[in-house]
């Protein structure tokens, strides 16, 4: 399970669409919608949906593919699920990389949307990857009275049948990706996030050709943050499905955790990781503290929200939470499998161009300067603004700030942004 779902607002503060709910259907009526799936899969890529966001700059594009899939239950189904590419600029062949979802609360499935998680997949398209999100049965436009990935009550956990039909589902989008000429998928790499993270042991544990190596991000599953917080459903019954998986899964494997996280907790995460080790995986445990916290600064944002109740800080979030610090680590591990492209995002040293509190000297427009970049200015560090070749701005402040006003500047039309001032430092050169 997991909270995050990965969504970038447009820059210069414009709105986000909303998704509406798909309506339930009765049996043939979802037979029908299948049929017309499939025979819309036949012409992929897809057009996207008019509230879908493509990133120009990633040169984002949408397909669908037909997957089958069984649920607990021996109950088969096919369904076409939307597959969100993502490449560097170029030709390429590209090393393949392929991010999995999480799984959020039943209500929430269909809210989910198409999966995309840009932030990461900027950093991996950094890294010469091409970037492949799938969105897997029972979420998004598929979400309905059918779910491969039920696992059946708190008390009697079977994770296997949920690992297997989402594990299918990462094979077929990798037989896709195979058949691109600018893909290479003889070696690639597998990461996920919560039961994305499950999702990712399980394909490891298939060893499909070509994959040299596999990231768990807070992977699991039966965890209730609100509920049961720290106790999830079935650990033990995770445990030996993965204590299992591990003796057929060659690739060396990361495992992120938080030590906050509040769907596992502390200690379940590390029981897991002594699973696969002793069923003979090859692992890499990193178990992290609370990410750093701003010490001042506020925003209009964060002064509308005072008044409410605070949400607890879960650790579960850390892969959109803490990339500055869980990045590096997941950089070491994959130079150690081949790939030493860097995708961090470097800060550029201060220019003297400006003291960064002179908002007359950012070269945008008076309104843009007043709007955004006083908003900028009262942020806490590290804070990050940018400015396109047309003028348009965008900035971040907290985690990963360059990396994400870059990305906010960037997406709409695929302008290569420049970064104008860092933290309290102008960066800016003419």
């Amino acid at each position: 399970m997991t909270r995050l779902v990965e969504a970038h607002p447009p820059p210069e503060g414009a709105p986000t669409p909303r998704r509406a709910r798909p309506p339930r259907t009765g049996a043939g009526h979802r037979r029908a919608a299948a049929l017309l799936l499939a025979l819309a899969a036949a012409a992929a890529p897809a057009q996207p949906l008019p509230e879908d966001r493509l990133a120009a700059d990633l040169r984002e594009e949408v397909r669908r593919i037909d997957v089958t899939v069984k649920d607990m239950y021996g109950r088969e189904e096919t369904r076409s699920i939307a597959l969100t590419l993502f490449r560097p600029p170029g030709p390429g062949p590209f090393p393949l990389a392929v991010f999995s979802h999480g799984r959020g609360p039943n209500e929430r499935r269909a809210e989910q949307g198409r999966q995309r998680f840009e932030t990461q997949a900027r950093w991996l398209v950094a890294k010469g990857f091409a970037v492949v999100v799938p969105t897997r049965v029972g979420y998004g436009d598929t979400y309905g009275e059918f779910d491969p990935e039920d696992s059946g009550p708190c008390s009697a956990k079977r994770y296997e049948p949920m690992a297997r039909a989402a594990s299918d589902q990462v094979l077929a989008a990798l037989a896709h990706a195979r058949a691109q000429p600018d893909i290479d998928a003889t070696r690639w790499i597998k990461l996920g996030v919560s039961v994305g993270g499950l999702t990712t042991l399980a394909v490891a544990s298939r060893n499909p050709p070509g994959l040299v190596a596999a990231i768990n991000v807070a992977g699991g599953s039966g965890g209730d943050p609100d509920g049961r917080p720290g106790n999830p459903c079935g650990p033990a019954s995770l445990e030996r499905l993965w204590r299992t998986q591990a003796a057929t899964a060659p690739a060396p494997t990361l495992w992120l955790y938080w030590t906050h996280d509040r769907y596992w907790g502390e200690q379940v995460p590390r029981r897991w990781a002594e699973a696969w080790k002793e069923g003979g995986g090859r692992i890499e445990f990193q178990h992290l503290g609370p990410w750093p916290v701003p010490a001042s600064g506020a925003t209009a944002a964060t002064a509308a929200t005072a008044a409410a109740p605070p949400r607890p800080v879960d650790g579960h979030d850390g892969l959109g939470a803490d990339m500055d610090r869980w990045v590096p680590l997941a950089e070491a591990f994959l130079a150690r499998a081949g790939f030493t492209q860097s995708g961090l995002v470097p800060r550029p040293p201060a220019s003297g161009f400006a003291r960064v509190d002179e908002i007359d000297k950012v070269p945008v427009t008076a309104q843009r300067r007043e709007q955004f970049y006083r908003a900028f200015l009262q942020a806490p560090v590290p804070r990050a603004f940018v400015i396109a070749p047309n003028g348009a701005v965008s900035w971040a402040s907290g985690d990963w700030a360059l990396g994400r006003a870059l990305g906010r500047c960037q997406w709409r039309d695929g302008q290569r942004c420049r970064p104008y001032a860092v933290d309290n430092d102008v960066v800016w050169t003419p």
